[in-house]
């Protein structure tokens, strides 16, 4: 059998290569479009049991695969796996595109929501002939139609086909973004011959630069645009030219100005844009915004854009006062008459340290990993009552590790991967992914499975590997996303842990869990110093503590700027006769105190809007920050281990997945709406009465 259409247990990694990609997408998708036939053919009435079971079945078994290799192309990319991906890609998009559109299949799905509502205007348990239908079903039904509309199913015959070729197309260009941003940062190194260049630098950072130039067959030490190589230097490296060669590689990635022009993004970028407003004029709507907006918690482009600007005019005062103390300090200190884009990170890094007598490179020293994962979970454990172990199953690395989780009494709830490491032919970045859902289904109840993947520094030199504290940030942050999928306790495939949560929301439980990492009783628990097993000294996490907001003002504005950038780019912006770097430049002038090079081309690598699923929609992380705030308020009001809190925050919103609005679970679990004040503070930016 092919091991990509094996779905009786976990993927088949070791069996799973390039050539058998097609046969396997290929039989799937003619399995799928019998099972829709045979669905929309039949004239019995429709219910959840004839018509939504089939189609979560076969289309369910299409996406694990799919997303099986999606997911390999993204952490272990390879040549012919992206050529096979690539080519798969028209063919995928049809097919589901196809079945968005599929009139007799919208109209079942409609008629057993509309029984659903006859049943209960009759006072009768709401339901089909299959049984009562539950509101986790309805919820799934009401989504399904949505985007049966969003997907074009009203459309005339002729704007059906141009919208599948929009489709299409865009799934492609999509992939080609983010190919030219690996390749681009795959290519890109730069060996230091001169030993005095690496002045100012952590030794474990110059140990694997000697190790990485080493492994070339070269002398001297080798840094990359992978983070773990890229940020030390724009942190701690003392000679500017290696600074400002490192940023201006970087910044200038899969763009006009970077190393090879096959791998620039410019048309790329223009062509999406133009291909998504198409699309949505298609939907008779006025801006793809409009399109994105409709499966998320905010209603129009307007509403963003001020709540946007209200975060913005809120958070500006403390990024001028952010940035004039670092001009300031650079003058005095450094005797820099401007600080360049290239120098902020050293110059914040020294100013941090006289202002709170510490680096991030001697807090790194605290947290091996080991340590790091024993306390988050630890503090998951308490909270929410699970427990975690390491298991055995195949993965696509020998880095990759993998975990069972169990409720209290020892039932086994979900199992996840974890991939940790930064490597060559990995996508940059951090995220959580689904490999399979829960669901129950034909009597049987299918566990979560999730794919958790960071870009840490590996082990080097026979250490441990140590993390930042930004790098346990980061961690908790994606593994509150895996909470997300993994502790749902919805049936319904639609519905089931991160599916059908609004897109603005999906980030509560991630930004949740980064709160913790700024408790003593979590910290002291998850540290022990590399060289002498000491945990974390009181006085260094209280510097830490005085330092959290260092510079928050600037690095809040900075996120501002980015959403801003992608509203403005899919409400009115023409990208037939304007530049999209004018459209940057526009934003940084209405927001930023920071002003870039003009060299900068921060969207050619914007994978999150241009290759990822944030277009419209990265506004959401400040969104979504004023609900974790104030939800975590609520464990600050407790005790932030407090199993109860704990306990109704996994009941409200973590169980509940996509199976009610998610302002009706942030209310069930906070008793009201959110208030921003709690995210105002958290950052240090507590206005004034």
């Amino acid at each position: 059998m092919n091991p990509l259409l094996d779905f009786a247990g976990l993927p088949k990694f070791h069996a799973i290569t390039p050539e058998i990609v097609k046969p396997a997408i290929e039989e799937l998708i003619a399995d799928a479009e019998r099972v829709v036939a045979k669905v929309t053919g039949a004239n019995e009435a429709p219910t959840w049991a004839n018509v939504v079971t089939p189609i979560d079945d076969v289309t369910e078994r299409l996406g694990r695969a799919w997303g099986v290799v999606g997911h390999l192309n993204a952490v272990v990319n390879s040549p012919a796996l992206r050529d096979v991906y690539n080519g798969m890609l028209p063919t995928i998009t049809q097919f589901w595109t196809q079945l968005s559109q599929n009139e007799a299949l919208f109209a079942k799905y409609k008629q057993i929501r509309a029984s659903s509502d006859t049943f209960a205007a009759n006072g009768t348990p709401v339901g089909d002939f299959g049984g009562a239908l539950t509101a986790a079903q309805i919820r799934s039904l009401d989504n399904e139609i949505r985007d049966f509309r969003l997907g074009g199913a009203e459309l005339s015959a002729e704007k059906k086909t141009q919208f599948q070729a929009i489709q299409e197309e865009l799934s492609t260009l999509m992939s080609k973004f983010n190919d030219n941003v690996l390749d681009a940062t795959n290519a890109f190194a730069y060996v230091v011959v001169d030993q005095s260049e690496l002045a100012g630098l952590p030794a474990d950072a110059i140990e694997a630069a000697r190790e990485s130039a080493k492994a070339d067959g070269q002398a001297g030490w080798k840094f990359t645009l992978q983070a773990p190589s890229y940020m030390p230097v724009m942190q701690y490296a003392d000679h500017q030219p290696l600074r400002e060669l490192m940023y201006r590689a970087y910044v200038t990635r899969a763009s006009e100005l970077g190393a090879k022009i096959e791998w620039d993004n410019s048309a790329v970028i223009k062509r999406i844009l133009e291909r998504r407003k198409e699309s949505a004029a298609l939907l008779g709507y006025n801006s793809y915004a409009e399109v994105s907006l409709a499966a998320k918690m905010a209603e129009t482009p307007n509403d963003v854009v001020n709540f946007l600007n209200e975060m913005a005019a809120k958070s500006r005062p403390f990024a001028e006062q952010d940035w004039q103390e670092l001009k300031m300090f650079a003058r005095e200190q450094f005797n820099m008459a401007e600080v360049n884009a290239w120098d902020v990170g050293y110059v914040s890094e020294k100013l941090r340290q006289q202002r709170y007598a510490f680096s991030d490179n001697d807090v790194k020293q605290y947290f091996p990993e080991s340590k790091v994962i024993a306390g988050l979970f630890r503090v998951v454990e308490s909270i929410y009552g699970v427990t975690f172990a390491k298991a055995s199953a195949e993965t696509w690395h020998a880095d990759v590790q993998f975990y069972d989780v169990r409720d209290k009494d020892g039932t086994l709830i979900g199992q996840f991967y974890f991939d940790l490491y930064a490597r060559e032919n990995k996508r940059g970045g951090a995220w959580m992914d689904d490999a399979i859902n829960r669901r129950r289904a034909h009597g049987k109840l299918q566990h979560p499975v999730a794919f958790m993947t960071c870009n840490f520094p590996a082990p080097v030199g026979g250490r441990a590997a140590l993390f930042t504290h930004d790098d346990v940030i980061t961690l908790f942050h994606e593994f509150g996303h895996g909470l997300h999928q993994l502790l749902t306790e919805v049936d319904e495939l639609g519905v089931s842990g991160i599916n059908g949560v609004e897109w603005d929301a999906v980030e509560l439980p991630s930004q949740f869990m980064e709160n913790f990492c700024w408790e003593w009783d979590v910290l002291r628990h998850m540290t022990a110093h590399v060289e002498t097993g000491e945990a974390l000294p009181r006085a260094l996490f209280d510097k830490m503590i005085a330092a959290k907001n260092f510079q928050a003002g600037m690095q809040f504005l900075r996120q501002i700027e980015f959403a801003l950038f992608d509203m403005q780019s899919h409400i009115d912006f023409d990208p037939t006769n304007e530049d999209i770097i004018a459209l940057v430049r526009r934003v940084r002038e209405q927001v930023a105190v920071v002003q870039y090079p003009s060299f900068n081309r921060m969207p050619h690598a914007f994978s999150h809007i241009f290759g990822g699923g944030y277009a419209a929609g990265y506004y959401s992380y400040k969104w979504a920050e004023v609900l974790s705030a104030d939800a975590y308020a609520a464990f600050e009001e407790s005790g932030v281990l407090n199993q109860e809190t704990g306990a109704k925050f996994r009941r409200e919103v973590l169980a509940r997945g996509g199976s009610r609005p998610a302002m009706e679970s942030f209310i069930a679990f906070r008793g009201r709406k959110p208030e921003i004040e709690h995210l105002l503070r958290h950052n240090g930016m507590k206005l004034a009465a």
